[in-house]
């Protein structure tokens, strides 16, 4: 069985918990967080020289870190990848835009404003900034879906739940989603997907 090494409300943690969920793969969970400084532990660095979440033990006891680097390699052979090679190079392109250019802006505002250890951050120049390049980031996202369902080809992929995660916890860091109808669409139809599990299961 797949172990999830997690902070449960990581959106990058609760995007391999929403892909093991949707492929019916069975899988546990241990709970460590940079917060408490169990992620900087011998035994966690073990397994995870970077020290970050989400961390994996697959079922051959290889482990394996960084999580759409997870993603890739639990969807793999599934149809959350797209077989058709320009698709899938798609998919890949998504990923990458959400770590380099949606995930800091994004998860970082969302994570100076919730979380208290991090409130020193939010100084009115860090917070406009991150605004600023979130809400380029989604002005992306919100092109591309107002002529698709789907980001990467015409089917739901790792592409949709890598940008779902925290695109739909943006709220949370000040972000207004009325303004992105077409993504706003997208949410739903991404919680509408077979064995969907919120945030918080």
């Amino acid at each position: 069985m797949i172990t999830l090494y997690e902070q449960h409300d990581s959106g990058n943690c609760y995007k391999v918990r929403l892909l093991l969920s949707q492929l019916g793969k069975p899988f546990e969970t241990v709970q460590v967080s940079s917060l408490d400084g169990s992620t900087r532990k011998d035994d966690f660095l073990a397994r995870n020289p970077i020290g970050k979440v989400p961390t994996v033990r697959l079922d051959d006891g290889r482990y394996l870190g960084e999580s759409n680097a997870i993603l890739l390699h639990c969807a793999e052979g599934t149809d959350f990848i797209p077989r058709d090679a320009y698709d899938r190079a798609k998919m890949y392109e998504w990923l990458f835009f959400e770590q380099y250019s949606h995930e800091p802006a994004i998860a970082v505002r969302r994570a100076i404003l919730v979380y208290p250890e991090r409130k020193a951050q939010a100084t009115p120049e860090r917070l406009a900034q991150t605004l600023e390049a979130g809400n380029r980031a989604l002005a992306v996202m919100e092109k591309r879906l107002a002529d698709s369902d789907w980001l990467a080809g015409n089917a739901y992929s790792i592409a949709d739940i890598a940008l779902y995660a925290y695109t739909h916890m943006a709220h949370l860091g000040g972000y207004d989603l009325a303004q992105f109808p077409a993504i706003s669409r997208w949410l739903k139809r991404v919680a509408a997907t077979p064995r969907y599990v919120t945030v918080e299961a």
